[in-house]
Parts: structure tokens; C-alpha cells; sequence
């Protein structure tokens, strides 16, 4: 059996720096671990804890690893997962950090649901083929013990986009999210697919986080440079709020200067006056399916990719021009 003694003498490394990077360790960098994490997949290299595991030993524990938990969007989640994995005799952890990822090679979780940055396609596909069994949520990756349930996100952004081009407006702007994520590259490919469909349009994009500042900010850009009424997509509800937030005192108005556009149908959204046009689908049903599907992949059921459909509500936040 291959042990980190070999990775070590194949990389010229210590072992200890090799243990650091296989167990997600910061005091490696990005650079060395994804070398050592190479070599790995290379010689097959399976952990101790995980060739114990060949024994059948089972937590009935099921990890939940996310970046961040900031934001109104993970409850709903998390709670569709929870109620899924009790109702077939497991319980649910969250975990967030690279220091977590060595619960997964420790043995400490029977499998893990995966809306997490931190992890690289690389390293979840290491420990597939290290056996583990893994939901992804935030990505697309073929292997057999990994199965996708993903968003429609294109299909989401391209109800939005027709929905403000539909209304009348010429004048376009999509607020991003954070660099790297998954939904906001697939939300933002149907975006501008959509308006080179419907060209000539006026399009620019602002960079977002996800978060209310963003969309503040975002919204501080537009109205420096207003000069008639816009559409604003933003690619989720907390920067769109953040929006609201920023014309709140000021003379400009949602629905008559800025038309605004969401995603994710939060709570707040069905609140806030005009009340918000968003793409809407179930966190709660997209947590439990992930929950369903990973169950089923651990019992070697025939657990199948899954795809959470959307739909746009209209609200007063746009209005034809």
C-alpha cells in the first residue's frame, strides 16, 4: 500500500508537509498541496482511515460543507436536508473551512454534501475515488460516487432577463456575484446570451458578492451615471435588497427610475415595497433532494443527477417603460 512516506520521496517533500496538504492544512500553500494532491491520485493513495472503512464502519452522520453561511438563503436548505437525512436515520453536521475537508478522509462523515469554494474539483474527485460519496451542489464533475442536484440557474437568469426586455427596457445592468461561483458564471452566461439574442441592448455588468454592500454599491454606480430608467438584475435577492437600501433616501425610485430583478425568492423579498420580482424555487426541496440523492448513492441505490427547476414572480419593482 501506497503511504505518504512515497508521496514525500516522489516530491522531494517532507512528510509532514504531506500530511498538511492531504488534510487541507493552511500552512501549505495552494500550490504545493495541489502538487502533493496530484501525485496522490497518481499512486492511488488511500488513507488509513479510509482502508479501515473498508470494514463497513458507518457514523450515520452526513456532513454539510458550505463557504459561508452568511444571508438569508442557507436555512431553508440546511432545514430540507435535516428532515430528509432524520426521516432515513442519519443526522446532519455543518462544516465550513479547509481545516473541516479531513473529516471527509478521517472517516468522520458517511458522506458530504458539497456548496463549498474551498473545495477544488480536484480534491473532491480524490476522494471519490478514495470511495467517499459525495452531493455536489456547486458544480459539475463526473464520477461515480458524486451526484449533481444543481439549480437551473440559466434557466433562471433567462426568465429574468426576458422579463425587464419584455417590460420595454433598452438599458440593461447585471450585478454579479463572487468570483469563482458557480451559480453567479451560469447565471451570468444565460444573461448575456439573452441579450445578444435581443440585440442591440444597452448592457454593462458591476461586480457583486452576494451580499447587501454589493448591491449598494452597485446601485450608487448606476445613479452616477443615471440618465433614464434602467433595469437592474442582480443575481441574488441580498444584493437586490441592498439596492432598495440605497435609494431609500434618495429621490430615485424602484419601479419608476431603477427596475429591479432577484433570485432567490427570500423571505424579505415578499416584504419590501414595490414588492421585489425574483426567480423563485425551493431551498427547502433542493436540501432535501440533495439529502435523498446522497442516502442513496451511500446504500448503493441508484442515486441519480437532479435538476431544482425555477420560476419567475413578478412584481411591482419593474414596470414597463
Amino acid at each position: 500500500m501506497v503511504s505518504i512516506k512515497d508521496i514525500a520521496k516522489q516530491l522531494g517533500v517532507s512528510i509532514s508537509t504531506v500530511s498538511y496538504a492531504l488534510n487541507g492544512n493552511p500552512k501549505v500553500t495552494e500550490e504545493t498541496r495541489e502538487k502533493i494532491l496530484t501525485v496522490a491520485k497518481e499512486l492511488n493513495y488511500v488513507p488509513n482511515a479510509a482502508a479501515r472503512s473498508l470494514k463497513k464502519r458507518e457514523t450515520r452522520i452526513i456532513g454539510a460543507f458550505l463557504t459561508t453561511f452568511e444571508g438569508a438563503f442557507y436555512g431553508q436548505l440546511l432545514q430540507g436536508m435535516k428532515e430528509e437525512m432524520n426521516k432515513r436515520g442519519y443526522d446532519l453536521v455543518i462544516c465550513s473551512g479547509v481545516q473541516s475537508h479531513r473529516m471527509l478522509s478521517e472517516g468522520t462523515v458517511d458522506g458530504a454534501i458539497v456548496l463549498d469554494s474551498l473545495f477544488t474539483d480536484q480534491e473532491l474527485l480524490l476522494h471519490a475515488g478514495r470511495n467517499h460519496k459525495l452531493v455536489v451542489l456547486d458544480r459539475e464533475l463526473s464520477h461515480p460516487n458524486i451526484v449533481q442536484v444543481l439549480l437551473d440557474n440559466k434557466a433562471g437568469a433567462t426568465f429574468a432577463t426576458e422579463y425587464l426586455i419584455r417590460k420595454g427596457h433598452k438599458k440593461l445592468y447585471a450585478v454579479t456575484g463572487p468570483e469563482g461561483s458557480f451559480d453567479s458564471e451560469q447565471r451570468l452566461a444565460a444573461v448575456r446570451q439573452t441579450v445578444e439574442r435581443n440585440a442591440p441592448l444597452q448592457y454593462a455588468e458591476i461586480p457583486g458578492n452576494f451580499d447587501k454592500e454589493s448591491g449598494a454599491a452597485a446601485a450608487a454606480r448606476i445613479l452616477g451615471e443615471y440618465d433614464g430608467p434602467a433595469a437592474v438584475f442582480c443575481l441574488n435577492d441580498e444584493m437586490a435588497i441592498g439596492v432598495y437600501q440605497a435609494l431609500k433616501d434618495s429621490p430615485y425610485r424602484i419601479g419608476e427610475h431603477l427596475h429591479v430583478v432577484g433570485f432567490d425568492h427570500i423571505d424579505i423579498s415578499d416584504y419590501v415595497q414595490p414588492r421585489l420580482a425574483t426567480v423563485d424555487y425551493s431551498e427547502r426541496r433542493w436540501g432535501a433532494v440533495a439529502a435523498e440523492q446522497l442516502i442513496k448513492l451511500i446504500a448503493g441505490e441508484g442515486a441519480e443527477h437532479e435538476r431544482i427547476y425555477v420560476s419567475l414572480i413578478e412584481g411591482e419593482s419593474v414596470r414597463q417603460v
